[in-house]
């Protein structure tokens, strides 16, 4: 008479590290590339760089469309508010009031620009990290073919996503 196998009950330490070690591995490939558009595209927005501003600052029409990604999960350009029409001038003030500052006369807050800066750094802190992660992953002696198919089917899909 032959016993059944007991079913497993429990996982060494080993067996669980290597298990949590392969999950990683997958799940930080596929979405490699969805979190190096969200680091660099995130990077651009933190000192605005995706919308046009004053000063005549226009971006590059592919940086405007994937802030518009990063933000609303669509691939195309801010739709333009229409213009409005030009009021006509009001009569002359007795006495006319200082106009407030506009936003680049204001004195920046040194808080703000170190935050800022750190919210960068963190960016491109992350994008670096996911890039030095991905080939990492592609020196395993095992599962290249794997990764290499995780890697390109978290590239294509959002793509196949955004232009539904």
């Amino acid at each position: 008479m032959t016993a059944a196998t007991p079913a497993r009950t429990s996982w060494s330490p080993a067996q669980l590290n290597r298990l949590l070690r392969k999950v990683h591995l997958y799940l930080g490939v596929f979405f490699a590339p969805v979190i190096l558009l969200f680091a660099l595209t995130g990077a651009l927005q933190v000192y605005g760089l995706h919308e046009a501003g004053e000063g005549g600052y226009k971006p590059a029409p592919i940086i405007e469309k994937l802030g518009q990604v990063h933000i609303h999960q669509r691939f195309a350009l801010k739709p333009k508010r229409p213009e409005r029409a030009a009021a006509p001038a009001p009569a002359a003030p007795a006495a006319a009031k200082p106009a407030p500052p506009r936003e680049a006369e204001k004195k920046a807050d040194p808080a703000k620009v170190l935050l800022k800066a750190l919210f960068f750094a963190a960016a491109v802190a992350l994008a670096v990290s996911t890039v030095l992660g991905v080939w990492i992953s592609l020196l395993a002696p095992r599962g290249r073919g794997l990764i290499l198919g995780l890697l390109a089917a978290g590239a294509v899909l959002p793509i196949l996503l955004l232009a539904l």
